[in-house]
C-alpha cells in the first residue's frame, strides 16, 4: 500500500496550508475580541473577501463538480483540505459550496437555487430536526397538505445551521402520515419571503443555530425537490454525505492545539524546571499524539473508501465517533497544560473546548454512531476485520 501523495495533491494541500497561515490565522486575535464583545467573529463581507482571494487562485467549490465551476476534488483531498482549515478556529470556508441534495433539482430549480448558491448569491439551510425529532428523524411532525397547486406547510424546526442567514430552506415535511418515512416525507424549497420565520438559539459555542417556524406557509408545487414522498431518502443522503469531514476538521484543530501545548510545556517553568520535564505532562502529550495519528488514518481510510465507491458508512461512523471523543479529550488536556491561562478567553483554547463539544452531538450523536456501528456488525453488513478481510 502506498500512502504517498502525488505532486498535485501535495500542491493543493500546501497551498491551503499556506493560505490558512497567511490569511486566516492573523485574523484570530480580532475574531476573539469580537466574540468576547458578543459580535460575529467574521463578518459576511470579510468572509467573501477571503473567499474571493482563494477563488482568484483557483480554490472555489472544493466538492462542487467541475461542470458547475467547482474543483471537483475527491473525498481524500477534501478531507486533507478540511484538516488544514481546522488548524484555525476562524469560521472560514471556501466559496462555491451547495448542499448535495440541491443537485437533484430540475433544470429550473438549479437555475433558481443551485447555481446562485454555488456563486454565493444565495444562502441555504437544511431543516429536518425538530424539538421532538433529533436523532430520530423519522419522528418529524411538520406537515404539508395539498391545496390546489400549492402545499401548505405547518410546523417548527430547531437547531438549524445558517437558519438565521438563509434566504431559502430545504425543509422536510410529512405529506402522508400513513406512510411516514417510507414514502410519506417530502422535501420543499421554500424562500424566506414565502413566510417562514427564524429565531436565534443561544448556545455554549459560537455555532449560531436557529428555530424555524412555518405557519400556513404556502409553497408552489414546482418547489418540491425530487419526488413527492421521496424526501426521507434525500435527507439521509444529506446527513450521510460526509461524516468523515467533521473529524477531519477536528483533526486539524487537535494538531494545532497539541503544538500549542508542546510550546507551553517547554516554556512554562515551575519548581525550577519546565513542566515538560514532568512525566504527567509527557504522558498527556504522548497520548494526544497517538490519538491524533489514529484519527488521521480513520479519517483518510473513510475518505478513501468514498473515493473507491465502496460502502463507507461503517468507516465514516467510526471516524466520527472516535474523532468526537478524542478531540474533546485532547482539548481538555491542552487546557490543563495551560493551567489558568487556558481557562481564560485570552487564548483560543476555551473557545475550541466549546466548539469541539458540538462534534459529539450534531450530524449524528455518539450514541447514534455506536448504534450504527453495532447494528452493522450484528446484521453482517460489516466485519471487525475491516476492508482488508
Amino acid at each position: 500500500m502506498d500512502f504517498t501523495l502525488d505532486d498535485e495533491q501535495k500542491e493543493i494541500r500546501d497551498w491551503v496550508r499556506t493560505f490558512v497561515r497567511k490569511e486566516v490565522v492573523p485574523l484570530e486575535p480580532e475574531v476573539l475580541r469580537r466574540e468576547r464583545a458578543g459580535e460575529p467573529g467574521l463578518r459576511r463581507d470579510e468572509l467573501k473577501e477571503l473567499q474571493d482571494k482563494a477563488k482568484a487562485a483557483g480554490f472555489f467549490g472544493v466538492l462542487t463538480p467541475r461542470e458547475y465551476g467547482g474543483m471537483g476534488l475527491g473525498a481524500l483531498m477534501t478531507a486533507l483540505v478540511e484538516q488544514e482549515l481546522g488548524r484555525s478556529f476562524v469560521p472560514f470556508r471556501f466559496g462555491g459550496y451547495a448542499d448535495n441534495i440541491l443537485f437533484h433539482g430540475n433544470d429550473e430549480q438549479k437555475q433558481r437555487y443551485l447555481l446562485p448558491t454555488i456563486s454565493g448569491e444565495r444562502i441555504s439551510c437544511f431543516a429536518i430536526t425538530e424539538p421532538g425529532a433529533g436523532s430520530d428523524a423519522k419522528a418529524i411532525r411538520t406537515s404539508a397538505r395539498k391545496e390546489g397547486s400549492e402545499w401548505v406547510i405547518n410546523g417548527e424546526k430547531t437547531f438549524i445551521t445558517q437558519g438565521n442567514e438563509a434566504d431559502f430552506v430545504m425543509v422536510f415535511a410529512v405529506t402522508d402520515k400513513d406512510k411516514g418515512a417510507d414514502g410519506g416525507v417530502t422535501c420543499f424549497l421554500v424562500d424566506r419571503d414565502m413566510g417562514w420565520k427564524s429565531e436565534p438559539i443561544p448556545t455554549m459555542g459560537q455555532w449560531g443555530p436557529a428555530a424555524l417556524v412555518f405557519d400556513n406557509v404556502r409553497v408552489p408545487e414546482e418547489n418540491v425537490l425530487g419526488e413527492v414522498g421521496g424526501g426521507f431518502r434525500l435527507a439521509m443522503q444529506w446527513i450521510g454525505q460526509g461524516r468523515y469531514l467533521l473529524p477531519a476538521r477536528a483533526l486539524g484543530a487537535c494538531e494545532r492545539l497539541v503544538e500549542m501545548a508542546v510550546e507551553q510545556a517547554k516554556n512554562r517553568v515551575t519548581f525550577g524546571q519546565p513542566i515538560a520535564e514532568y512525566q504527567a505532562i509527557q504522558w498527556m502529550l504522548a497520548d494526544s499524539a497517538v490519538e491524533i495519528e489514529a484519527l488521521r488514518w480513520l479519517v483518510l481510510h473513510a475518505a478513501w473508501l468514498v473515493d473507491q465507491g465502496a460502502d463507507s458508512r461503517q468507516a465514516q461512523s467510526i471516524a466520527k465517533l472516535y474523532g468526537g471523543i478524542k478531540a474533546n479529550e485532547i482539548v481538555d488536556r491542552v487546557l490543563q497544560i495551560h493551567g489558568g491561562m487556558g481557562y481564560t478567553r485570552e487564548l483560543p483554547i476555551e473557545r475550541w473546548y466549546r466548539e469541539l463539544r458540538l462534534l459529539r452531538i450534531y450530524e449524528g450523536t455518539d450514541e447514534i454512531q455506536r448504534r450504527t456501528i453495532a447494528r452493522n456488525l450484528l446484521k453482517g453488513h460489516a466485519k471487525v476485520t475491516g476492508t482488508l478481510g
